[in-house]
């Protein structure tokens, strides 16, 4: 899973101070401090409590839906606890499971669930309404780096590592989302350069995150309870799946013929064949010319001579 190699909370963008409402989207600023080594489980807690909320809101900008926003966050964590190594030796954790959380979050697959086909109503005010359609509106990888550029504040090259892409088409997709934006509300898409941020649009995005409550998101014990049944499940389904496989195997090694026998067509009477032709058989006018024949044998030119009886 690639993601941006710096945390998403220290990021720098434009030397403006960003709004209140940014910074509350993009959360705390600071990692949280563990002291010592603590154990896996307090540490993935303490991730939770640091990142949770601030990715709900997040990923209900990429979804428009608080159902599949808080689903998103649930399964980023659980898949981070399932790579739990993985996740505490990355130099930004928060990044890894934003990224994790972000993938879900604008998954095609979601278009085929009925709960999540259609967005939450829209929020109150023209403007959060106009914002919340015109970024539905875009393609997910757009409406990806848009919210990681403008909305958290991470610069282009991070921007473009989180996404997988090169950094001239992150600019590109930035670029793009920014026109659709302004078609829409021409004042807050306004920009300076194509690799700065937005200060205005990205105090709407701040805005229009923060308009749902995150409810009650799942408690961190849970999150880690559920991965581990999941897991469990996986696990158990691979090796009944792999037991068949191997009994099917060896069932189909004992039954099966060592060798190949054409089998044999059933013997039926066939009609409308001639028979069978055999060697010539002389008739009796055949043996009486032969015998005639035989008996009139002449010497010299008389044989050639016609008989006249």
């Amino acid at each position: 899973m690639t993601r941006s190699s710096t945390d998403s909370t220290d990021a720098t963008g434009p030397p403006d101070t960003p709004s209140a409402a940014s910074a509350e989207l993009s959360g705390p600023a600071e990692a949280p401090a563990t002291a010592g080594s603590p154990a896996p489980a307090a540490a993935f807690d303490a991730l939770y409590a640091h990142c949770a909320t601030a990715l709900f809101h997040q990923t209900f900008l990429l979804t428009g839906n608080r159902g599949l926003a808080r689903e998103s966050v649930a399964r980023a964590f659980a898949l981070a606890w399932e790579r739990w190594p993985e996740v505490a030796m990355d130099r930004d954790p928060v990044g890894w499971v934003r990224a994790a959380a972000y993938e879900y979050a604008v998954s095609p697959w979601h278009r085929l669930r009925r709960a999540h086909r259609r967005p939450d109503p829209p929020p109150d005010g023209p403007a959060s309404r106009a914002l919340l359609d015109a970024l539905l509106a875009l393609p997910p990888a757009h409406r990806r780096t848009l919210v990681l550029h403008d909305g958290l504040g991470l610069d282009l090259p991070d921007t473009a590592a989180e996404t997988e892409a090169t950094t001239p088409a992150t600019a590109n997709r930035l670029l793009n989302a920014r026109a659709a934006i302004a078609e829409r509300m021409p004042e807050p898409a306004e920009h300076d350069a194509p690799a700065g941020r937005s200060a205005p649009l990205g105090e709407l995005l701040g805005t229009l995150a923060l308009t749902p409550a995150p409810g009650t998101l799942p408690a961190p014990g849970r999150v880690r309870t559920d991965s581990e049944h999941r897991a469990g499940r996986w696990t158990r389904t691979t090796f009944w799946f792999a037991a068949a496989l191997v009994g099917l195997t060896l069932f189909t090694l004992v039954t099966a013929p060592t060798r190949h026998e054409t089998p044999q067509s059933p013997a039926r009477r066939i009609s409308g064949v001639p028979p069978r032709a055999g060697p010539w058989k002389p008739g009796p006018q055949d043996v009486l010319l032969e015998k005639k024949l035989r008996g009139e044998l002449v010497q010299g030119t008389a044989r050639l001579v016609p008989g006249t009886g």
